[in-house]
């Protein structure tokens, strides 16, 4: 049962904060795995871990999609700032 008068930008957040732990999570889980099966099978080689790569390159991934998702140095704050502001001019027109 969905609700039907919450603020579409609120909404927005909500969803995307929801697809970003989503994601996290996986990129959790799978790494994890993926250095179990090279702790387990492949690590005693000299070379770089294979793991290495996904994690590394995928991390990046995630750490961006973070950014986008709860802002970088307070820039979500200055987003719900200049927010409020806006409604308030518009109310008091």
């Amino acid at each position: 049962m969905e609700a039907t008068n919450r603020d579409p930008q609120l909404w927005r957040m909500a969803k995307a904060r929801a697809k970003f732990k989503s994601h996290l999570f996986t990129y959790i889980v799978v790494n994890s795995m993926l250095w179990i099966i090279w702790f387990l099978t492949d690590r005693h080689t000299n070379h770089i871990p294979w793991p290495v790569w996904s994690t590394v390159f995928w991390g990046l991934g995630v750490f961006m999609n973070g950014i986008g998702t709860y802002g970088l140095f307070g820039r979500s704050q200055l987003s719900e700032r200049e927010y409020e502001r806006l409604v308030r001019d518009r109310e008091g027109r």
